[in-house]
């Protein structure tokens, strides 16, 4: 794992931390030492503190250079205190900067997704939808930005799960305060589809946009449809693309719509862009590429136990913030169950009337009286329906949160959960760091290259100081 050593001190961790938090006292495990220990132990897969009780002290102290390591209430006692402080938002803020200036090259386009991480503790927090699960449940949401290359640049908690479209804004504010005037294009998926949103963006914020279009739209002919060829960060790309201009608002936005159709002719896939200069190939290219953020996503989860809640405390939330009624939501399931037994009982009369027969029944009269048992229920319920319906129209579509839950109205305390964040996000980028170190020399980097990195950081090795260096030879792998 030493392996990753200069890599760690060139994302400028431990100089952003000391600039931002000074020191956390006289101790024998001082801030140096205990963010070193931190990161360390996320490359090797030490998910959180507790994962600490499977591995001997003294043998991970050695690659700290210590007598032991920190043991597990030793290491939550550090981030306590560095928690302690609040300033977990201006160490990320510090960490982007120093990302920004390394790696410029890499920030043309910038990649948005919202990250849920699910709640299954004992207080009520607000809920959110989880789209791997399909459920909405209570959850706190995080936003990630991504460069280019699917690395990660900084974290935004949002309040109260707010979400796409309100966060947009905020995010790029940020964005602004890092690389400064250059223009960048912001890629996201159809959460922050609004053209209120992207008039703003592109006219007042001074930035482009990338995203796909939502909703119903005019499909393209399948004459407008050609083959689109490039090779795009190293790789040959082939779509079947259309071209045009599209009008939003009336008018008043004009944006680049580029469609890609799917091999079998059925399904198109419709990009909304700003951006004019851009080949139609290159458009489609970089919004497929969102599926690096996705990955990013699966793997922080499965290698870095990024939903690990690390703090179980919670702090006053403000209870004037609006949300949606719960109320009128399950006022809207009765309404939903009364249609549909409306409708059962409509199309039930409808089929008595269909096999009417005139020469028993000639008269309306006469097959209401013989129907007088469907047609009570069927009153009956267009009644109830219609008192729902006047009920729903009279409740107000948010209220305050405090009006909506049961006792305190809280939140679960951020800080401490933003700094394992930022130093997992660290941990990430130097694991990408070697891998791009490695990809000239190793034919399937592309496919393997994270998995040799993790195995190299994860095994024994000989260590030669030199003048010069310290060169690690690696013990043979099985494979």
């Amino acid at each position: 794992v030493l392996l990753a050593i200069p890599a760690l001190l060139e994302s400028g961790v431990l100089e952003c931390a000391g600039k931002i938090y000074g020191s956390i006292g006289p101790a024998f495990y001082g801030l140096r030492t205990s963010l070193v220990a931190l990161l360390l132990f996320a490359l090797l897969r030490i998910k959180r503190p507790e994962g600490l009780k499977e591995h001997a002290p003294d043998d991970l102290g050695r690659i700290l250079g210590l007598d032991r390591a920190p043991e597990v209430k030793t290491l939550r006692r550090k981030l306590a205190r560095l928690a302690s402080y609040g300033r977990a938002v201006q160490f990320g803020h510090a960490l982007a900067q120093r990302r920004v200036s390394q790696r410029g090259s890499a920030l043309g386009f910038l990649y948005v997704d919202g990250h849920v991480r699910v709640y299954h503790g004992q207080h009520t927090l607000p809920k959110a939808h989880v789209a791997r699960m399909r459920l909405a449940m209570p959850a706190t949401s995080d936003y990630w930005v991504n460069d280019r290359q699917g690395d990660p640049l900084f974290v935004v908690t949002a309040e109260a799960n707010a979400g796409m479209v309100k966060m947009l804004p905020i995010v790029l504010a940020e964005v602004k305060t890092l690389v400064g005037e250059r223009r960048v294009t912001i890629v996201f998926d159809r959460g922050g589809y609004s053209p209120k949103l992207f008039l703003k963006l592109v006219a007042a914020e001074g930035c482009d946009i990338l995203t796909y279009r939502k909703g119903r739209f005019p499909r393209v002919p399948r004459r407008c449809f050609e083959t689109h060829e490039a090779v795009l960060d190293g790789r040959k790309v082939s779509y079947l693309l259309a071209d045009r201009k599209v009008r939003l608002l009336g008018g008043k936005l004009t944006l680049r719509q580029v469609t890609r159709l799917s091999e079998d002719g059925r399904h198109q896939t419709p990009i909304l862009t700003s951006r004019e200069d851009l080949l139609p190939v290159e458009v489609a290219f970089r919004m497929f590429e969102r599926w690096r953020q996705e990955n990013f996503f699966k793997y922080l989860r499965e290698e870095y136990a990024l939903d690990a809640l690390v703090d179980y405390g919670v702090e006053p939330d403000d209870a004037t913030r609006t949300v949606p009624n719960p109320a009128r939501r399950k006022l809207d399931r009765k309404l939903q169950a009364a249609r549909a037994e409306a409708i059962t009982l409509q199309a039930e009369f409808g089929r008595a009337a269909q096999a009417n027969r005139e020469s028993q029944r000639s008269t309306m009269r006469g097959f209401k009286i013989a129907h007088g048992k469907l047609g009570k229920q069927l009153r009956a319920t267009l009644k109830r329906l219609a008192a729902l319906e006047a009920r729903r129209s009279r409740m107000p579509l948010r209220v305050p949160v405090g009006r909506a839950i049961q006792g305190k109205v809280v939140k679960l305390a951020p800080e401490r959960k933003l700094l394992t964040n930022l130093l997992k996000m660290v941990a990430y980028q130097a694991e990408s760091d070697l891998v791009r170190r490695v990809v000239p020399h190793y034919k399937r980097a592309d496919d393997e290259g994270r998995t040799l990195i993790q195995s190299a950081l994860a095994g024994a090795a000989d260590l030669e100081v030199t003048d010069k260096e310290l060169r690690v030879t690696l013990a043979p792998a099985s494979s």
